[in-house]
């Protein structure tokens, strides 16, 4: 392999010298960054290398391009895991092993989740699924973020970051599939009973049973996927 092939582009470096940038300044999301004038004369690049690096910071989340305001740090910034904004439609093999990967990590979530709820984790978990009750026979995509935000939520219960951002990267990659089972089975009543009987378990800190409902639970879902892409 020759040299060339492994040196880091000016982007490359230009993008490490941005996050430390921000790191070093002890920037958090939501803070506004210079503009990319001051940028691009603070570390001597080409107005070209310098939007190659925003493109890049941009896409994993580290920070957000507002048109006709600036560039600020955004939420993802440390992020362990990201989703891929490039993934076309999943193929039924693709998307059952992605179901197959929640199955394995979200059923221990939630007995976790069980173990270690607080008062406050348990409010945030009611209102997501009043939000979800509120649109049993409405909104569409209100529905839908309020049962995705349900799966994020008990993740986030569960205490660990990481695994965290993989249920969430997985609910992202196959957001639209859920879209359209909700809309073809019109499973909203059952995935609510679901829902709210994994939320039980969780309050009784059963954490068994919080483990087999949401195991029932995406199975459930699993078994439709399959039936429909069969």
């Amino acid at each position: 392999m020759s040299q060339d092939v492994a040196r880091p582009s000016l982007a490359d470096a230009l993008t490490e010298r941005m996050l430390e940038l921000i790191r070093s300044g002890g920037l958090g999301p939501g803070d506004r960054l210079p503009s990319a004038r001051e940028l691009s004369q603070r570390f001597a690049v080409t107005t070209p290398t310098l939007r190659e690096a925003l493109r890049r910071l941009e896409a994993t989340g580290a920070i957000q391009l507002r048109h006709g305001s600036g560039i600020y740090v955004g939420a993802d910034l440390e992020r362990v895991v990201i989703p891929n904004p490039n993934v076309r439609t999943l193929d039924r093999d693709r998307l059952l092993h992605l179901l197959d990967a929640r199955l394995l990590i979200e059923p221990p979530l939630a007995a976790q989740a069980a173990r270690r709820s607080e008062a406050g984790d348990l409010e945030r978990l009611r209102a997501v699924l009043d939000e979800a009750s509120e649109n049993l026979t409405g909104d569409d995509a209100r529905l839908h973020e309020a049962n995705m935000a349900f799966h994020r939520a008990a993740a986030e219960v569960a205490g660990n970051s990481v695994l965290c951002e993989v249920i969430d990267s997985l609910l992202s990659v196959h957001a639209s599939e859920q879209r359209e089972i909700q809309r073809i089975f019109d499973d909203r009543t059952r995935d609510y009973e679901e829902h709210r009987a994994i939320l039980g378990a969780i309050e009784r800190g059963d954490a068994q049973a919080a483990a087999e409902l949401m195991r029932a639970h995406l199975a459930d879902v699993r078994h439709v996927i399959e039936q429909r892409l069969t």
